[in-house]
């Protein structure tokens, strides 16, 4: 049996050392088994399970060896706290946890640490919302003025507040104004409903006019999810996604007294991020999760019976070419659309609230799976765009070595 070489490679506790010969075979099978062990992990409900084919040893080690090289390169360089994750198939390839999530606590981060994954919580909000519409209680051309009777505006319908071109303005920049709003107080998605239907706020733009990016949408989003569900964001969720997905370390942050005991979110010289007025409001952000639990949320968004195929053709495609360019947004997900067919579609979604810097890639042709979420303030968190033109067909994506 020919020996070879491995550079230092550490996974859940097995590691190969680079000053020893090692059997490839032997290698090979040990990763193998807790490849098995840590698939388990991410096994969703029977009904929304998807089978892809099994991801051969060769595959995963030869990827893991060009994912952890990247990621020690460009992410993980020194100050990067949190969870950064590889799947192809649902099957993890590599993972890694830095950091602490309390600093002063000295509790670190692990893979069962619940973070606050900044805009990337829109997809969650956006699914939710999307399984509504899949059991036929909602419509995504449904005008909101018919769900939330007090919405102001006549021609803002569900797909615009999902694809950012409903117009209206972001909460923080409304409620910053003399008169609108007592900054000492915390805003909530009543509040932000309330001074829309009281306080003449006026669009940005008339609806479907344009693409703007407002925070203020999701917020409406997590109200209607409500309105429909009767219930709170966070039991409407549970239903939907969370429970049948066995995502058991992710939950909406709807309640600011417990805010202590969560994953804190740190300046990168580590002092601990301040809470403002602007921090209790939900939808467009405050949802916790882990990079396991997201994995399994994307698996099941390969699932026909969690979103059939006709809305999820609906979800990822572009609404938005008023100006020239590949970026554009979908339903809840960023993208880079190849010109020309040039290159396969790069699907995405980015976060930042406070030091919660956040990043959630699907490679959709690919069925490859990139996350990384962090709390301490560190922009490497978007390097992961880099990864996917290693990984896949991806050449308007530039790579910096």
């Amino acid at each position: 049996m020919k020996k070879i070489i491995f550079p230092l490679l550490l996974i859940g506790g097995l590691s190969v050392s680079c000053d020893k010969n090692f059997d490839i075979a032997q290698v090979i099978k040990k990763r193998s088994e807790l490849y098995k062990k840590q698939t388990k992990l991410i096994t969703n409900d029977d009904t929304f399970d998807v089978k892809f084919n099994p991801v051969t040893p060769k595959y995963k080690l030869e990827t893991r060896e060009i994912v952890e090289t990247f990621y020690h390169n460009r992410i993980n360089r020194g100050g990067f706290w949190g969870q950064f994750l590889v799947a192809k198939n649902g099957e993890i390839i590599f993972e890694d946890y830095q950091g602490y999530a309390n600093y002063q606590n000295k509790e670190k981060i692990n893979d069962s640490t619940p973070m606050h994954v900044a805009s990337v919580g829109k997809v969650i909000t956006g699914v939710t919302i999307l399984r509504l519409v899949n059991e036929g209680k909602l419509s995504l051309d449904q005008k909101v003025n018919t769900i939330l009777t007090g919405f102001p505006y006549d021609d803002i319908t569900v797909r615009l507040l999902l694809n950012h071109r409903s117009g209206l303005p972001y909460y923080g920049n409304f409620t910053a104004k003399p008169g609108v709003w007592d900054t000492k107080k915390t805003l909530t998605n009543k509040d932000v409903l309330n001074l829309l239907e009281t306080k003449g706020i006026k669009l940005d733009f008339r609806p479907n006019t344009r693409f703007t990016y407002s925070n203020t949408n999701y917020v409406v989003l997590a109200l209607i999810v409500e309105q429909v569900t009767k219930k709170s964001f966070q039991e409407a969720m549970k239903t939907l996604i969370l429970e049948p997905l066995k995502m058991h370390n992710t939950f909406v942050l709807d309640n600011l007294e417990n805010k202590e005991n969560l994953t804190q979110s740190y300046h990168a010289n580590n002092q601990r991020m301040h809470w403002d007025y602007l921090d209790g409001t939900y939808g467009d952000k405050n949802i916790y999760t882990t990079a396991r639990d997201m994995l399994k949320l994307d698996k099941a968004l390969y699932s026909d019976n969690f979103i059939s195929k006709a809305l999820k053709a609906e979800m990822y495609k572009g609404y938005s070419y008023e100006k020239s360019g590949a970026n554009n947004y979908g339903l809840a997900i960023r993208m880079v659309e190849p010109k020309d067919d040039n290159g396969n579609l790069y699907t995405f979604h980015n976060g930042w609230w406070r030091g919660n810097r956040t990043s959630y890639v699907t490679l959709r042709k690919d069925t490859i799976t990139i996350i990384c979420f962090n709390n301490h303030n560190s922009q490497m968190a978007y390097k992961t765009k880099e990864l996917a033109p290693r990984l896949g067909n991806y050449p308007f994506i530039q790579i910096n070595d």
